[in-house]
């Protein structure tokens, strides 16, 4: 197993993607995820507090309260373009694994502190070495159009309401729909 670190979380053309960058060289993993669990992630990378606990948080809190300690998450394989996640616990000093999404597992694993590794199967099959983006200069044009904002500094739900104004310019209409579904799932996921 491969230890790794969340490099980048952001909105692109095709969904939200989390980068998860080796430890011990220059590969990294990008995997797409739901707007829901990149919202969860976005929350507790940027220390936003709610206030009731979000699916994950409940998560965090129910294995607490059963006195379970999660050691660590893994990227244990990739099948068909879709990755496969475990959570490790530790009950009563024996290690447990749970299948899981990654997503969901990146998730938890901020909110208990536990380290997050990669299968090396995973990252030599899907492991690349990628250009690290730099948001003031990847975004140096749009921050000269004062009416646009660089995709890194917004929170997934403010990204999705920029998508979703620009596909109704556009008149896109499919993807204003999906995109307003995308919103209405978040946001009844933040005031849940």
């Amino acid at each position: 197993m491969i230890q790794v670190k969340i490099e980048q979380l952001f909105l692109s053309n095709l969904g939200f993607v989390v980068i998860l960058k080796s430890d011990g060289d220059d590969r990294s993993v990008p995997i797409f995820i739901g707007a829901a669990e990149a919202q969860a992630i976005a929350i507790q990378m940027q220390g936003v507090s709610v206030p009731r606990p979000l699916t994950h948080d409940l998560l965090k809190n129910v294995f607490d309260y059963l006195e379970c300690r999660v050691k660590r998450v893994e990227v244990c394989d990739i099948r068909d373009n879709t990755y496969y996640g475990r959570l490790v616990v530790e009950v009563d000093g024996e290690d447990k694994d749970i299948d899981c999404r990654p997503s969901d597992a990146i998730a938890l694993s901020l909110r208990a502190a536990a380290p997050i590794f990669v299968d090396e199967k995973v990252m030599s099959e899907a492991g690349r070495i990628l250009d690290t983006i730099v948001p003031d200069e990847a975004h140096q044009s749009e921050r000269d159009n004062p009416d646009e904002f660089p995709e890194t500094s917004m929170t997934p739900l403010e990204i999705l309401e920029k998508k979703l104004n620009d596909a109704i310019a556009a008149e896109r209409y499919e993807d204003a729909a999906r995109l307003r579904d995308e919103i209405g799932h978040l946001k009844k996921n933040t005031e849940n």
